[in-house]
């Protein structure tokens, strides 16, 4: 997937400036795609280069004039295009990966430390995915045209409670070999929200 494609599946909500596709990005979109504003203005431009977006200038007062993109019928067309292919699933790069595998090679007191942030970081986005849940779809219900974004919010809580609990067995595992404490596991009967 290119990062075109993603705008142009960001633009099928609504028109948007460029702006607000940043924003879009960094509360929903980029749970599962990354672009920082600077990768989305410069694709924007190619969007339009390309003739799959259209931009018109709205006049402000007392600030610069901004743009506004909409998609075009040969956006329409690319998007409906890429959704045809298969999908490729996403192959894992994670240096905290490689430094377990090197366990019996390394310090463990800096590997526990970086697996406590990581667990931190994965419980705070299962936070996160769920005040959106209940935010969005508070009858875990959605429309036709919103199923697509409640499917992949369940996919992402779950993702988010698996991958924190796996850090909290790793943290046991190798406190266990430091003669540390364990970790507190995440709490709370979070495990029926993300289904």
């Amino acid at each position: 997937m290119a990062l075109g494609d993603a705008i142009l599946a960001c633009l099928t909500d609504r028109p948007m400036t460029g702006y607000e596709l940043a924003k879009t990005f960094d509360s929903s979109m980029g749970f599962f795609w990354k672009a920082d504003h600077q990768q989305i203005y410069r694709e924007l431009s190619k969007l339009r280069d390309r003739g799959h977006v259209q931009a018109r200038e709205v006049v402000q007062s007392g600030k610069p004039n901004k743009l506004v993109y909409t998609l075009t019928p040969e956006g329409k067309a690319a998007l409906r295009h890429w959704a045809a292919r298969p999908s490729v699933p996403a192959s894992i790069k994670d240096d905290l990966l490689v430094r377990l595998y090197a366990l019996d090679n390394i310090d463990i007191e800096p590997l526990r430390a970086d697996l406590m942030a990581r667990m931190e970081h994965h419980r705070d986005r299962y936070e996160r995915y769920e005040r959106l849940l209940h935010k969005r779809f508070p009858q875990g219900q959605a429309s036709p045209a919103d199923m697509g974004k409640l499917i992949s919010l369940k996919l992402g809580l779950r993702h988010e409670r698996m991958v924190a609990e796996w850090c909290e067995e790793a943290i046991d595992a190798l406190s266990a070999l430091a003669g540390k404490a364990n970790v507190v596991p995440l709490e709370g009967n979070a495990r029926e929200n993300d289904r």
